[in-house]
């Protein structure tokens, strides 16, 4: 009876020590940085924001020719007509920039809240990804040191970029 439990016993602890938790770690810097998706956004915005900075510089630019024009015609400002002209000028000019800074920041929240889908989008990938694939944690490595040492064998940042990406495609 005696030589039963033991073996029970120890039948038992074999089988719970072959449970082995499956930890890996992601470097999330590399992961969101490294992801196709990504860098099509940025290259998207780039475009957009080029195009809207070329139409601020030609508008400010009509501006100050028109001002130059102003000064030309009347260096000292004497006349009440020029003083009217400047400040109208100068008031439609503030209006402008005030329509480019609202702007922009429109293109800002636009792009943030792009990649603050895509962060949501990596994560459901890295937990489906650790379901897939056995993992009991995946944990994130990043400049703060939630991860402060990993094996590199338990760092699937490139498994994961590679699955990511392929799925993207």
């Amino acid at each position: 009876m005696k030589k039963g439990f033991i073996a029970l016993l120890t039948l038992v602890m074999l089988s719970s020590c072959q449970e082995q938790t499956k930890i890996g770690f992601v470097d999330n810097g590399k992961l969101i940085n490294d992801y196709q998706k990504k860098k099509d956004i940025e290259a998207q915005f780039e475009v957009e924001i080029a195009a809207f900075n070329r139409r601020v510089d030609s508008i400010g630019q009509t501006f100050q020719a028109h001002a130059a024009q102003l000064q030309e015609k009347d260096p000292k400002m004497v006349q009440k007509s020029s003083q009217d002209q400047y400040q109208a000028l100068a008031q439609q000019y503030q209006n402008f920039q005030q329509q480019s800074q609202m702007e922009e920041q429109q293109i800002q929240r636009r792009g943030q809240t792009q990649i603050d889908t895509l962060i949501k989008t990596v994560r459901a990938f890295v937990k489906n990804y650790g379901e897939k694939n056995g993992y009991t944690f995946i944990l994130g490595s990043n400049e703060a040191g939630s991860v402060m040492y990993g094996k590199e064998s338990q760092d699937v940042t490139k498994e994961i970029l590679e699955a990511l990406n392929a799925d993207k495609k």
